[in-house]
C-alpha cells in the first residue's frame, strides 16, 4: 500500500514530532530549525517557540504545554534537496527535556541529567495518564564513540527522573498499549520493536540475559531498514515510522507485521493520529520538508495526558 494523502506543509527544516491539537492544527518540532511550529492547512506555519539545540519528540502534557525531548543538536547535509542528520552539532553540550507554553511561547528546562548523568539526546515521549510520562534517549554518535542510550521516565514538576531500562541500542519511538500496561520502544539501527510489561510508574519488568536491553522482542524486519517514531492504534496495533524503505509498518500486539505502508521518501519519520474521528494520520517525512495528513483504514489511539 502506498501512502496517499495532502501535504499540508512543505519547506519545512526536518520536521518531527507532530502533535495533533483539539482545534486541528498540528504541533511539530524542527529538528534542523531549533524551534515548535503550529501548522494549520492553507496557513503560514506559526513559530510558537524557539528552542535551540534539537527538539525531536513532543506530547502535549495534563497542564496543557508542550514537553519536547531535546536531542542537543545535529550537524546536518543536504544533497539535492534532501536533508539528514550526520552528527553532533559544533558545541554540542547535551540533552534535555523542555516545556513549552503554548499560549506565551515561553520555555522552561525541566532536566538535563539523571543521577548525575548528562542525557545525550531525548528522542521520543509519551505521556501515562498518571502524571508522567516515559522517554526514550537515542544516545549520541560521534566519530569514535557512541554513548548509549535508554528508556526513562519523568514526572511534569521537575521531582522525578529515573532511568528504566539500559543500555538500548539506539532507542527512539515510544509508546504505550491501550489499557497502559505495556511499553513498547522502537530501535533504530536493528530495526527491533521491543515490549515492557509496566509494573508502575517508571516501573517495567525487565527480561533476563541474553535480552540486550530487557525488553522482549515483538519484531525485527529483515534486511537494512531502520525504525523512527511510533504511534498506537485504539485496537491495540502498533504503527512504527521506517527509515530506508521508508513508510509505515503496523504490527499486531503479538508481534505479527499486518501491514506496510510506503512513503514517497525514504526519512519517514513520525506518525500520530487526529481530526474528529482519530482517523487522520499525520505523517512527517522530514527528508523534504513535509507534513502529510493521510485517511487511515482504523482509529488512533486517544493519547493520555
Amino acid at each position: 500500500m502506498k501512502l496517499q494523502g495532502e501535504v499540508i506543509a512543505a519547506g519545512l527544516r526536518f520536521p518531527e514530532g507532530p502533535v495533533a491539537l483539539p482545534d486541528g492544527s498540528v504541533l511539530v518540532v524542527e529538528i534542523e530549525g531549533a524551534r515548535l511550529l503550529r501548522i494549520q492547512a492553507g496557513r503560514t506555519p506559526h513559530v510558537v517557540a524557539e528552542l535551540g539545540g534539537g527538539p525531536n519528540g513532543a506530547a502535549l502534557g495534563p497542564d496543557g504545554h508542550c514537553y519536547v525531548c531535546n536531542n542537543g543538536g545535529f550537524s546536518w547535509r543536504t544533497d539535492a534537496g534532501f536533508t539528514r542528520p550526520t552528527g553532533p552539532q559544533a558545541g554540542y553540550a547535551g540533552g534535555a527535556i523542555q516545556r513549552v507554553d503554548l499560549a506565551s511561547g515561553a520555555v522552561e528546562t525541566l532536566y538535563t541529567h539523571c543521577d548525575g548523568e548528562p542525557l545525550h539526546g531525548p528522542n521520543d515521549i509519551v505521556f501515562d495518564g498518571q502524571g508522567g510520562f516515559w522517554f526514550t534517549d537515542f544516545g549520541k554518535f560521534f566519530e569514535d564513540r557512541y554513548l548509549r542510550g535508554g528508556v526513562f521516565y519523568a514526572r511534569t514538576d521537575g521531582s522525578l527522573v529515573r532511568r528504566a531500562a539500559h543500555p538500548v541500542l539506539t532507542p527512539n519511538g515510544i509508546g504505550l498499549s491501550p489499557d497502559g500496561r505495556t511499553l513498547y520502544v522502537a530501535e533504530t539501527e536493528t530495526s527491533r520493536l521491543w515490549s515492557y510489561p509496566v509494573e508502575g510508574p517508571g516501573q517495567v519488568g525487565l527480561e533476563a540475559w541474553p535480552s540486550p536491553n530487557g525488553g522482549r522482542l515483538l519484531h525485527g524486519l529483515p534486511g537494512y531498514q531502520r525504525f523512527d517514531s511510533l504511534a498506537v492504534e485504539e485496537g491495540g496495533n502498533i504503527c512504527v515510522a521506517t527509515l530506508v524503505r521508508g513508510g509505515i509498518h503496523v504490527f499486531s500486539p503479538a508481534g505479527e507485521l499486518l501491514e506496510f505502508h510506503e512513503a514517497p521518501e525514504g526519512y519517514c519519520t513520525n506518525i500520530c493520529f487526529g481530526g474528529p474521528d482519530r482517523r487522520t494520520a499525520f505523517i512527517t517525512l522530514s527528508g523534504t520538508g513535509q507534513l502529510l495528513a493521510v485517511r487511515w483504514p482504523r482509529p488512533g489511539l486517544a493519547l493520555m495526558h
